[in-house]
């Protein structure tokens, strides 16, 4: 396996070069640098021209500029990069940091959403082949994928953030908008749950009345400008998940690890208190020591009542106390969000990850840039979760026409059993393939995202450099994007090993 790591790095590496040396190229005979500058009618336009000439070496040859940048890539590998500068004499490796945080919080957020969605929708239309449920999905996934990324976009900022904010300030439903959205939510829940006619209509039923009910208690209290999620509300879904992962996994009759997902709720039920004062207002730091702690306390309790199943008990615990913390964050952070409405009345802007010079609390900001990675996360996620529900749906269905699949059933196995460990084991190899492109395809598509929503991200940053004919951004972008797909091709080739042992020879 070590040979294999390192023979691929070597190839992946050479691949690389070729390719940096390749766009180097196109990028400085795209155009003239200093262009702009010689039209101009400026006093000091000589000095200008020269200074520019520095800052982006011009009056060397290309080669000699190509490689004193390969020399500042190699100082990477001691964490002192030197990506040179751009033609205004800025600094490429700071501009670098910013883009790739900002466009890294856009790109894994909207990566792992498709994944979880994808993937989710993919199995049950596999289970549920040629239902209405497998129709309607088909549709809205052919539908996602042919979508224009800019004009959803476009769509998205009208009504997701520029009506909203002028609903937010009453935010109140009619009586038809309920009864209208009751009566979606209720045609779509049955035809996903499926079942008899009469099942059907009861589902239905159920549904109507609860959206109903709560949409009438939601205007009424204004629970949109004053929301609140409580204990109550984080114990029950942390509960649920616990068991839910339970079933889906090993079943309820293995009851230790059950046992240790309840006992993980119940931990962090007591930590919920505990941590209250100083979740009122925390910083990053303390929010991943905090995470680091919840892993730990899960893998303990898991540990504890695992038993025979200890692995499975220890896995499903963490993943239950991983839950309990992200839910513990939304609760503090929904509970701040009035005081973001008085700092900021129309709380979703069309432009930028965040509100330059926004004043308030730790949760003040965290809702800012989260409000504000809404509607790119939805554009992306909306694209991408298309692709895996039909490879997810397309892999399921070769898997479950396997002989061992029916060898599986015939011995009495589960449908659970069949399904999760016999059948999405073997379906995983090639959707692994997928995500592997899609995240460094994420970081170079999302140019488009970024540029309508005003990102200055990785797109912002490959725009303005080909825009400007300076190599020294868009070599940054490359570095960037290229080193993204190496690994993950690598880390895919991995998980091929780890699904399918037979790989490894």
């Amino acid at each position: 396996m070590t040979k294999f790591i390192l023979r691929r790095l070597g190839q992946s590496l050479l691949v690389l070069l070729g390719g940096s040396l390749l766009l180097y190229v196109l990028v400085i005979n795209s155009g003239d640098p200093i262009a702009d500058l010689r039209e101009s009618n400026a006093k000091n336009r000589e000095y200008l021209i020269q200074q520019r000439t520095s800052f982006m070496g011009l009056d060397q040859p290309w080669y000699s500029r190509y490689w004193d940048w390969l020399r500042g890539v190699g100082k990477c590998f001691t964490l002192n990069c030197d990506l040179g500068t751009n033609r205004n004499g800025t600094d490429v490796t700071a501009l670098l940091g910013n883009a790739v945080s900002s466009t890294l919080r856009l790109v894994i957020l909207a990566t792992v959403l498709a994944i979880i969605v994808g993937i989710l929708v993919g199995i049950m239309t596999a289970i549920r082949q040629y239902s209405g449920f497998d129709y309607v999905v088909t549709f809205m996934a052919f539908l996602f994928f042919s979508l224009p990324v800019f004009w959803v976009a476009v769509l998205l900022k009208e009504y997701g953030a520029i009506r909203f904010n002028d609903w937010i300030v009453e935010p109140t439903f009619t009586p038809v908008q309920i009864v209208i959205t009751a009566l979606v939510i209720g045609i779509v829940l049955q035809g996903v749950l499926g079942g008899r006619l009469k099942r059907r209509l009861l589902t239905a039923g159920v549904a109507i009345v609860f959206v109903v009910a709560a949409m009438f208690y939601f205007s009424a209290v204004e629970w949109f400008r004053r929301p609140a999620l409580g204990i109550g509300v984080v114990t029950l879904v942390a509960a649920a998940f616990a068991v839910g992962l339970t079933v889906l996994i090993v079943g309820l009759s293995n009851r230790r690890v059950l046992y240790a997902g309840l006992t993980t709720v119940a931990v962090g039920v007591v930590a919920y208190f505990v941590t209250a004062p100083i979740l009122e207002d925390p910083s990053w730091t303390i929010l991943v020591v905090l995470g680091l702690v919840t892993v730990v306390v899960g893998a303990v309790v898991g540990w504890f009542w695992g038993g025979e199943s200890r692995r499975l008990a220890m896995s499903i615990s963490i993943s239950t106390a991983v839950m309990m913390g992200i839910l513990t964050v939304a609760d503090y952070a929904v509970s701040n969000w009035s005081s973001l409405l008085r700092l900021k009345p129309r709380p979703i802007s069309t432009i930028g990850s965040e509100t330059p010079n926004l004043v308030g609390t730790f949760w003040d900001g965290f809702l800012d840039k989260g409000t504000q990675l809404i509607l790119p996360t939805i554009v992306l996620t909306l694209i991408s979760v298309a692709s895996y529900t039909r490879y997810t749906r397309s892999s399921m269905l070769e898997v479950m026409n396997q002989d061992y699949v029916r060898t599986a059933r015939s011995k009495g196995l589960s449908e659970r059993v069949v399904i999760v460990k016999h059948a999405f084991r073997n379906a995983l190899i090639p959707i692994t393939t997928i995500v592997a492109f899609d995240f460094a395809g994420l970081i170079g598509g999302a140019v488009i995202t970024e540029q309508v929503f005003g990102w200055k991200g990785m797109g912002e940053l490959f725009q303005t450099g080909l825009k400007q004919v300076d190599p020294a951004p868009v070599m940054a972008f490359f570095l960037v994007t290229g080193t993204a797909a190496i690994i993950m091709n690598l880390l895919a080739d991995l998980a091929y090993s780890a699904l399918d042992p037979r790989i490894r020879r």
